[in-house]
């Protein structure tokens, strides 16, 4: 991807959840927690996507924290790169499956379907 797009697998993911998640913008801290990374290794990384015109961030007026925003430079990257992830994903993941894992799959999804429906009915204990 990086040699298509420019983008790393982090930029990517920054990128894919701002859009995602926040349609377009998320405060840096809820980003950190989707990702998974811890607030330096985040805070890092956004200052060199940011410096590279992908996104920018803003101090929220009423908090402490920083709103973390895509830029149309961010959002057209990301445009881009999407083709060629969901071709990867095809080629090394969806290609690979037999169908018996497929239907393995596929009853995992159900049966975590309708857990979640059965739990959401349900109040808490």
């Amino acid at each position: 991807m990086s040699e298509h797009t420019g983008l790393s697998e982090g930029d990517y993911g920054v990128l894919d959840r701002l859009v995602l998640f926040g349609d377009g913008s998320l405060r840096q801290q809820g980003l950190a927690v989707s990702m998974d990374w811890d607030k330096s290794r985040l805070s890092h990384h956004l200052t060199r996507m940011e410096k590279r015109g992908l996104l920018i961030r803003r101090p929220l007026d009423n908090d402490r924290g920083v709103q973390v925003i895509i830029t149309s430079a961010g959002k057209s990257a990301l445009d881009d790169a999407r083709p060629i992830v969901a071709k990867a994903i095809r080629k090394h993941f969806l290609d690979q499956l037999t169908d018996q894992d497929i239907e393995s799959i596929t009853k995992m999804a159900e049966r975590t379907k309708a857990e979640s429906k059965e739990s959401c009915k349900t109040p808490p204990p």
